[in-house]
């Protein structure tokens, strides 16, 4: 479960802070919580799901599941396993279920999963993150290698619950 002063919009200013905040939020996770994770391309979801595993406890190495789908990484120390998933190429819930997860076993988190999720569980948390834009403060437009910088991201932090 992430703790309530967790709830919310922070600015994560490098990726060594998104995995810190990863790590607060993975010590609370216990088998059942979801996590949809938002984001552009380069914002720093699976640095944030490192983070998470770390604080689980959980063998590495996490990586993006693009395109394996889904991957199960289980616990170093009697803890719940975490399931990283990537719902990019799925359409509906439907399709997240035929993966089999063991939502109620683990702790789940899917990238891309807005809107997917329904029916998984009664309420989940909704971490939605920030990158720069791709355009400069006079309007140009960033290199493709300047996305993936080390510039500050805004993550909001929210509970869902299902209608």
């Amino acid at each position: 479960m992430i703790a309530d002063e967790l709830l919310g919009r922070f600015e994560v200013a490098t990726a060594a802070d998104m995995e810190a905040l990863g790590e607060r939020i993975g010590s609370g996770l216990v088998a059942g919580d979801l996590i949809v994770l938002t984001g552009p391309l380069g914002a720093g979801k699976t640095t944030l799901t490192r983070g998470i595993a770390s604080g689980l406890g959980v063998r590495g190495p996490v990586q993006s599941p693009t395109f394996v789908i889904a991957r199960t990484h289980p616990s170093l120390v009697g803890g719940a396993p975490l399931v990283h998933a990537d719902a990019y190429r799925l359409d509906s819930a439907l399709e997240l279920d035929d993966l089999d997860v063991d939502v109620d076993g683990s702790a789940t988190i899917v990238e891309w999963g807005r809107g997917k999720v329904d029916g998984l569980r009664d309420a989940w948390w909704d971490i939605e993150i920030e990158r720069p834009s791709g355009m400069s403060e006079d309007g140009a437009a960033a290199s493709p290698e300047d996305l993936d910088l080390d510039a500050p991201r805004v993550v909001t932090i929210a509970k869902v619950t299902a209608p």
